[in-house]
């Protein structure tokens, strides 16, 4: 088993304490941040590229998929402290390759009353090759990707949180429009003699829609959208870019115990006027269960006493 460690004291919603401060008498959702969030989660993610070349009638596609993608991990949440541990069993059905293989992901959100920032570091190492004829191991490739994007939500009635965390809860069905800005940087690396890194630099404006259905008060599906255009830089080479993003939450709610299952898919496709062209996707399946409960006396003493001192 390859252990690893998937963020250590990340700054889940680092702001948050500044986000939706009314969230306690907002009759639309329903504030947990003063709980603490335990759970497992089983977590399916990557970072994979397309190649596409010919015209439309002969086109042809290759697959780069990492080797590495499925994990098995337990997080522990409270207020701006968000600790996850996680590994990669290669008994797992879609890890692949050998004990060389990697696969880091990071990510985390910051809330500032309507703004919120996301942040994503995914480190990958060990990939394979496939279409219709061939699947052929690259256990040397390595790909790392920074960025994130900023959104605004109009509608002080959604609770983005909802979707992407377990310290809220929507409580009565309600939607936003969502514009939403993305940049980011991917660094390409076959290892392969012969070749040299690529850099990537990927900018887009998507506007989105979210809405989280309210089934029971316990139940909702939460769903979202987005379709952007923009700008991708390929080592000086620039053309138009396409973005197409979809969320979707399935998610069971009661104080104490929790569980959901999501998806999440963040496409870029260039314009299909360049040839060849990379295309690039970031999935990830989660599924999770956990239970939330007061933090020990002491633990809450301490934290508001460094609270207090750093000013968050």
């Amino acid at each position: 088993m390859n252990f690893k460690l998937i963020g250590i004291l990340t700054l889940n919603s680092i702001l948050g304490c500044f986000a939706q401060n009314d969230s306690l008498q907002n009759p639309y959702f329903k504030s947990y941040n003063d709980k603490i969030t335990g759970s497992i989660y089983y977590l399916d993610t990557s970072n994979s590229f397309q190649i596409a070349s010919g015209n439309l009638d002969s086109e042809t596609f290759v697959n780069l998929i990492p080797n590495r993608r499925e994990q098995i991990g337990f997080n522990l949440n409270y207020k701006i402290i968000d600790i996850s541990v996680g590994f990669a069993p290669k008994f797992l059905s879609q890890n692949k390759g050998d004990s060389h293989s990697k696969n880091f992901n990071f990510n985390t959100r910051f809330y500032y009353k309507k703004w919120m920032q996301s942040f994503t570091f995914i480190n990958q190492k060990g990939f394979y090759i496939s279409d219709d004829n061939i699947t052929a191991q690259l256990p040397d490739m390595r790909t790392t990707k920074i960025g994130g994007s900023t959104a605004y939500v109009f509608n002080n009635k959604f609770s983005f949180k909802t979707l992407v965390s377990q310290n809220e809860w929507q409580t009565k069905s309600s939607g936003s429009f969502i514009p939403t800005f993305s940049f980011y940087y991917t660094n390409i690396d076959l290892n392969i003699t012969d070749t040299t890194p690529g850099d990537i630099y990927v900018f887009t404006l998507a506007p989105s829609y979210f809405y989280n259905f309210v089934i029971s008060d316990r139940v909702l599906i939460g769903t979202g959208i987005a379709l952007g255009v923009g700008i991708n830089d390929i080592d000086g080479d620039s053309s138009a870019l396409y973005q197409a993003d979809f969320n979707l939450k399935l998610a069971y709610n009661k104080d104490r115990f929790f569980a959901f299952a999501s998806i999440n898919t963040v496409s870029f496709a260039q314009d299909e006027k360049v040839n060849p062209r990379l295309n690039d996707n970031i999935a990830t399946l989660k599924l999770s269960a956990g239970y939330r409960f007061d933090p020990p006396k002491k633990v809450k003493e301490v934290y508001d006493k460094v609270n207090q001192k750093i000013g968050l």
